[in-house]
C-alpha cells in the first residue's frame, strides 16, 4: 500500500513540475506579454533597423522615421513608390537626408532617394520623382 501511494504521489509532483514548467516557458518564452505598447513598437523598429543595416549601410546617429505602405495604388504616381507594395516600409532619416524604401517579405531595398528638406515645419513626407520632399502640414501626407 506505501508502494502505491508513493507511486501515486511521485506521478502527482511530476506532472505538477511539468506544468510549472509550462507556465514558466509560456510567460518568459513571449507567449504572455505586459509590455507597453511604445516599447513593443520601439523593439520593432530596432529589428527592422538591423535588417535594413545588414542591406546598406545606415546613419547611426539618428533613428529614423518609419512608416508602412497601406495604399500602393494610391502612391503610384510618384516615382519613388513605382514598385511599392502593401507592407512595404519606408525609413526616413531627416538629419542625413535620406528615404529608404524597404520590402519585408523579400527582405530587400526597394528604392532609395535624397531628401529635400524645406524650411516649414512640423513635416510631412511628400514623395516626388528620386527625391522626397518634407512639406508642412498643409501638404499631402498619404502614404
Amino acid at each position: 500500500m506505501r508502494k502505491l501511494i508513493r507511486k501515486y504521489f511521485l506521478l502527482v509532483f511530476v506532472f505538477f513540475l511539468i506544468l510549472v514548467g509550462a507556465l514558466i516557458g509560456l510567460f518568459y518564452g513571449g507567449e504572455v506579454s505586459y509590455k507597453t505598447p511604445d516599447s513593443i513598437a520601439k523593439s520593432q523598429a530596432k529589428i527592422l533597423i538591423e535588417k535594413v543595416g545588414r542591406l546598406v549601410f545606415l546613419p547611426g546617429d539618428e533613428t529614423p522615421t518609419i512608416a508602412t505602405v497601406s495604399d500602393p495604388a494610391a502612391l503610384e504616381n510618384q516615382e519613388f513608390f513605382a514598385e511599392a507594395k502593401k507592407g512595404d516600409q519606408v525609413l526616413i532619416y531627416t538629419n542625413a537626408r535620406k528615404a529608404i524604401l524597404y520590402d519585408p517579405a523579400a527582405n530587400k531595398i526597394v528604392n532609395m532617394a535624397t531628401l529635400n528638406i524645406g524650411d516649414n515645419a512640423p513635416a510631412l513626407p511628400n514623395f516626388q520623382g528620386n527625391q522626397l520632399k518634407i512639406l508642412n502640414s498643409a501638404g499631402e501626407n498619404q502614404f
